[in-house]
C-alpha cells in the first residue's frame, strides 16, 4: 500500500503488519503537532486499545522536532540530530504502547503554522482516509501554543473537506498548552486513564530529549491528570485516578458553516455566565 505523502514523510509500523493492514485495523487515531504529543493528550485511547481485542491506536505527528529545547546530553546537538533523535523516541513510544501505525509528517514548524499551505491538510486527508478511524484525537482550538492551534484548525479543513462516509464519528481537541478544566461540566470530555498508570507515565519518560531538554512533562501530566480526577467532583469522593479533559469538536466537522472562534467562544460563554450566577446569587442579588 502507497500514500503518496509529502517527500520527508515516513510510516513505521511496529509490528510486522503490512501498511495495509495496519492502516485497516485502525479504530482510533491521534493527530499533534510534535512528538509526545500524543502520548501526553491520548494516555486513555492507547490504553483501551491495549485492552481490546478490535480496537487499534494508532498516531501521526505532523513536525519534526527540529527546533526542541536542549541541553544536557542533548545541548550540542544539530537539527538534523534532534530530528533523528526525535523520531527514534517517538517510535519507541508506538512499541511500547502497541501502535497499528506511526505517521511522521516531518514537516517543519513553519510549514504547519502557515495557513496558506495546504501539504499538511492533504496528507492528513489521506491517512485518514486510508485508516478511516471512528474516532479522532488532536489538539484543542483554545490551546496557547501556536503549533498546536495550527494543526488542529488543518485537521479539521481537512474533515470538512472529505465527504461524510470517509469521516469518523467523533473528533476531539485535548488538553496539553492549556488546561480545559474552565469547561463547564456538562462540555467536558472526560478521558478516563484507568489501570495502566505506570504505563502512560512510562510512554513519557522516553522522550528524554525533551525532559533532558529543560521541561520536566512527566511530572506535570501526572500532576494535572490526577488534579482533574480529585477536582472533577467538589461534593463525591473521587471516581477517577487519572483523567485528561478535551472539547467536542464533531460539530465543527460536520457543520462547515460554524466559526471556529465562535464555537470555543459559546464555550467560554457558558463558562462565564456561570461564574455570574454564582457570584449574584452568593451576593443575594
Amino acid at each position: 500500500m502507497e500514500l503518496e505523502l509529502n517527500k520527508k514523510a515516513e510510516i513505521y509500523i511496529p509490528y510486522g503488519k503490512t501498511k495495509e493492514e495496519a492502516f485497516k485495523r485502525t479504530t482510533v487515531l491521534a493527530i499533534s503537532a510534535h512528538e509526545d504529543d500524543i502520548e501526553l493528550f491520548a494516555a486513555a485511547p492507547i490504553v483501551e486499545c491495549l485492552h481490546s481485542q478490535d480496537k487499534w491506536f494508532s498516531g501521526v505527528v505532523s513536525t519534526d522536532g527540529a527546533n526542541s529545547p536542549r541541553s544536557g546530553a542533548y545541548a550540542n546537538c544539530s537539527s538534523e540530530e534532534m530530528i533523528r533523535i526525535r523520531a527514534e523516541e517517538q517510535k519507541e513510544a508506538a512499541r511500547v504502547g502497541r501502535y497499528s501505525f506511526m505517521g511522521l509528517l516531518n514537516y517543519s514548524s513553519a510549514e504547519v503554522k502557515d495557513p496558506s499551505n495546504r501539504s499538511p491538510i492533504e496528507d492528513y486527508k489521506k491517512l485518514i482516509r486510508a485508516s478511516h478511524p471512528k474516532i479522532i484525537y488532536t489538539h484543542n482550538l483554545a490551546d496557547k501554543h501556536d503549533t498546536h492551534v495550527a494543526t488542529v484548525i488543518k485537521v479539521l479543513t481537512a474533515l470538512r473537506e472529505l465527504p461524510p462516509n470517509e469521516r469518523p464519528q467523533k473528533v476531539y481537541g485535548c488538553e496539553v498548552w492549556r488546561d480545559l478544566d474552565w469547561l463547564m461540566d456538562e462540555d467536558k470530555v472526560i478521558l478516563n486513564i484507568q489501570g495502566e498508570e505506570k504505563l502512560t507515565s512510562y510512554l513519557i519518560d522516553l522522550f528524554k530529549s525533551q525532559i533532558e531538554g529543560g521541561k520536566a512533562y512527566g511530572e506535570a501530566i501526572r500532576g494535572r491528570r490526577k488534579a482533574n480526577a480529585t477536582f472533577s467532583a467538589s461534593h463525591a469522593v473521587d471516581s477517577y485516578k487519572e483523567i485528561n479533559y478535551a472539547m467536542d469538536l464533531t460539530p465543527l466537522m460536520e457543520n462547515k458553516e460554524l466559526d471556529l472562534f465562535e464555537y470555543v467562544d459559546s464555550y467560554l460563554e457558558r463558562t462565564r455566565e456561570d461564574i455570574k450566577k454564582r457570584i449574584f446569587t452568593m451576593e443575594g442579588k
